[in-house]
């Protein structure tokens, strides 16, 4: 089966690109001398986990329950759910460690922190830091900090944060400097828990753009990084990878064509409505059109509009097109955790146009 044989629109990953960039996550981290604990939210794939963890310890970050129960039952146990998690889903954690599952959470909350240690069967928790990114999470220097751990007694296992301003940051410079405020907040705190007489085993830190650049990963015992594995257009953007290293794609159909336009059948349901590059320096709408081959060899080429199923690309008057009705083009995704989230399965390629492989998706929550 080819790339021509297949329906549209559907999510291609180019398996040579993904190994690329999982050994381009791995070279940074081994500098460091610290794991990877890979955050699956991206690719929801067992066949992409066992590409990431090749001779890495058998342990992931996942976002959603469902995610913790597919990969648990496909064998891997060690999982962090890297949401603040609900009293009533304690009792599904509860479920999945009762078999070979070993499911951490994590809370920035006195109340549920107690709730845990209540709970018949508590996991394990790691407290959430807030080290910049003013989404969820305690300050190092909290007074609510040593509160909480005091509440989670033994449950406790460590601290974890999350870098999601890094992505505001435009240099490497502006990288390094938040990898670095990042990796002091989570050791300042797990530091105050110890010297409280807590244990902290765990200091986990991660995102993409702070895993490569961070200078110093000193006092961290774990990194969580996700995107990189297949990246996308604001990632590029940003510095994390290449344009060239984008390994998922949209395939999708021309379905209508007028002067200087193309209609295609990948809308706002294939391609997301993300636009987080709109706040980058370069801006590229819903979505960069490429060749089939995946080559960006039609200059800028933008998806402008996202309807439901159409996605409306203004082309490059610099780089003319002539595409008949059914020609196929790929979207290089602005955000691909967004746009992946609307596939089911990933028609898998190795550099060409034979597709090797599919791989099922898990998705819901």
């Amino acid at each position: 089966m080819k790339l021509t044989d297949l329906p549209t629109p559907c999510l291609v990953l180019d398996r040579e690109k993904l190994l690329r960039n999982i050994k381009t996550m791995a070279d940074a981290l081994a500098r460091h001398g610290v794991p990877l604990r890979p955050h699956m939210k991206t690719a929801k794939s067992i066949d992409v986990a066992r590409l990431v963890l090749s001779g890495q310890p058998e342990s992931i970050t996942v976002s959603t329950l469902a995610e913790a129960e597919y990969f648990s039952a496909h064998g891997i146990t060690d999982i962090l759910y890297a949401v603040g998690i609900t009293p009533r889903k304690l009792d599904d954690i509860a479920t999945m460690n009762a078999g070979t599952a070993k499911v951490m959470v994590i809370t920035d909350d006195i109340d549920t922190a107690g709730i845990i240690s209540a709970h018949p069967r508590p996991p394990r928790c790691l407290i959430e830091i807030d080290t910049g990114e003013a989404r969820g999470g305690v300050g190092p220097e909290d007074g609510t900090l040593l509160e909480i751990a005091a509440k989670l007694g033994p449950n406790l296992a460590g601290v974890m944060t999350h870098a999601g301003h890094s992505y505001a940051g435009r240099t490497p410079a502006e990288m390094t400097a938040i990898a670095e405020t990042e990796r002091a907040g989570a050791v300042r705190a797990a530091a105050r828990l110890r010297q409280a007489g807590h244990d902290c085993a765990i200091v986990s830190i991660g995102s993409s753009p702070t895993a490569i650049h961070a200078a110093s990963l000193e006092g961290v015992t774990e990194v969580r990084a996700g995107v990189y594995m297949f990246g996308d257009l604001f990632q590029a953007e940003i510095g994390t990878h290449g344009l060239d290293d984008i390994a998922v794609t949209v395939l999708t159909s021309v379905i209508g064509r007028r002067p200087g336009r193309l209609l295609v059948d990948a809308g706002g349901m294939a391609l997301s409505k993300d636009r987080s590059t709109e706040a980058a320096p370069k801006d590229y709408g819903f979505g960069l059109m490429l060749d089939l081959d995946g080559t960006p060899r039609h200059g800028d080429a933008i998806v402008r509009r996202a309807y439901q199923e159409h996605g409306l690309i203004d082309l490059d008057p610099a780089h003319p097109v002539d595409l008949p009705i059914g020609g196929l083009v790929r979207i290089a995704p602005n955000h691909t955790c967004m746009t992946a989230a609307a596939h089911d399965r990933y028609y898998v390629i190795d550099g060409g146009d034979e597709v090797v492989a599919m791989w099922p998706r898990v998705n819901g929550w």
